[in-house]
């Protein structure tokens, strides 16, 4: 069956194909979009509840958490099930964690309502990829990587321009609400646009084969050096999402809301780095040196707002070209995994690939809280340009393990 459908994917029509990339690009900025919505909130909630930063920095451990599991899991049932019944799931779950921040009278109910949202969050990756491989022509996978990597960078953009103001002018848990909402209305259209997200389940091997089947992409070495690398993203995301900003205003004394505009201006930017990264993804074999490049720029502009002394003004601009910089190697990343997935277990790989982000965005809070709450503002620029060196040493990896892998076949 597989190989009767691989020749007549390239035939598929451009609408149809756009179709399913919008459709799988929504639900993707609604994942990105509920992993900002506590963190911009953090001021008001540290005075509702009477916590630290450290103690909400928990909440996104747990969400991060869960997350991980569920979206391990998830992928299996995908490729079981199919994609569409899990992610009208997680989308339900995510509003319904979201109305539960909105009325949680305390920190613990808060933390609760964290696993629901963190559930929700982890089916998406697995899902969507799958999805988009099965159902998107091959010659458009860049493009349409590079649309999910954008729609994703927009949703991180979206959070706090879209809770900041709500709490400034109302509350934060009417902010909260609104974040629910976002939430159901994008089910609500993916649900009256289901027929175009029909995909059933992937071939099931042979009863003997089949727990081989099932679990032998486990001993892919370019699979675990996939998690690897998204592990180490997870820390660049959380540090520039929740604590850049915050070292940033202190270091140079830069305004509270020139400091919360650096997040939107740094995913706005992400999102231009991604279209462009997208038509670079376009020839697989340069995979590797655009991953490299845009990291290794990251990583110089994160020493440059660390170590010297910037312009106030300035500091939402290196925040564009360090989220420009990683976004260009956002299509190129998701082509990395995909040249190591082997064919029918999409749904299993990006799975635990990218709970290598849950599982490094629920570390990640930990170390970075720590450094704000000692005021060690210039170890946490430090942190995050050696986090990108280590993004290149793991993208590197996985091109000299599957090569490696390739030459053992021949």
């Amino acid at each position: 069956m597989s190989t009767s459908a691989a020749p007549a994917a390239p035939a598929r029509p451009l609408s149809r194909d756009a179709g399913v990339i919008g459709l799988v690009g929504l639900a993707h900025m609604v994942s990105h979009f509920s992993q900002l919505l506590l963190p911009p909130l953090f001021p008001w909630l540290k005075d509702a509840f009477a916590v630290s930063y450290t103690e909400l920095a928990f909440l996104m451990t747990i969400f991060f958490c869960v997350s991980c599991g569920v979206q391990a899991a998830s992928g299996f049932l995908v490729d079981r099930y199919g994609p569409r019944p899990i992610l009208f799931g997680g989308l339900g779950l995510v509003a319904l964690g979201a109305f539960g921040f909105a009325a949680s009278p305390n920190y613990a109910c808060m933390a609760a309502c964290v696993v629901l949202a963190g559930m929700g969050n982890g089916v998406f990756h697995p899902a969507d990829y799958t999805l988009i491989n099965r159902r998107v022509s091959p010659p458009r996978l860049g493009h349409a990587y590079s649309v999910h990597g954008i729609t994703g960078s927009l949703g991180w953009a979206l959070a706090p321009a879209v809770v900041v103001p709500l709490a400034m002018a109302f509350h934060w848990r009417v902010a909260l609400a609104a974040g629910a909402c976002v939430a159901l209305g994008v089910l609500l259209v993916l649900w009256l646009n289901r027929e175009v997200l029909e995909l059933p389940p992937a071939p099931r091997p042979a009863a003997g084969a089949r727990a081989e089947g099932s679990f032998g992409f486990l001993r892919i070495p370019a699979v675990w050096m996939c998690f690897s690398f998204f592990f180490v993203y997870a820390g660049v995301l959380t540090g520039v999402q929740a604590y850049a900003p915050e070292a940033a205003r202190h270091l140079h004394d830069i305004p509270l809301a020139l400091a919360a505009a650096c997040v939107t201006t740094y995913m706005v930017c992400s999102a231009g780095g991604v279209f462009l990264g997208g038509f670079l993804a376009s020839d697989p074999a340069r995979c590797e040196r655009v991953v490299a490049a845009g990291c290794g720029a990251a990583a110089l502009v994160a020493l440059a707002v660390g170590t010297l002394a910037v312009p106030a003004a300035a500091v939402p601009v290196l925040f564009g070209a360090m989220g420009f910089a990683t976004g260009i190697s956002g299509p190129s990343r998701d082509l990395l995994v995909k040249r190591s997935t082997p064919e029918n277990a999409s749904g299993r790989v990006f799975g635990i690939v990218y709970s290598g982000l849950d599982v490094g965005q629920a570390i990640a809070p930990l170390v970075f809280a720590s450094l704000i709450d000692r005021r060690a503002f210039v170890s946490v620029w430090l942190v995050l340009a050696l986090l990108q060196v280590l993004m290149i040493a793991s993208a590197v990896s996985v091109r000299r393990v599957r090569r490696g892998a390739v030459a053992l076949a021949a």
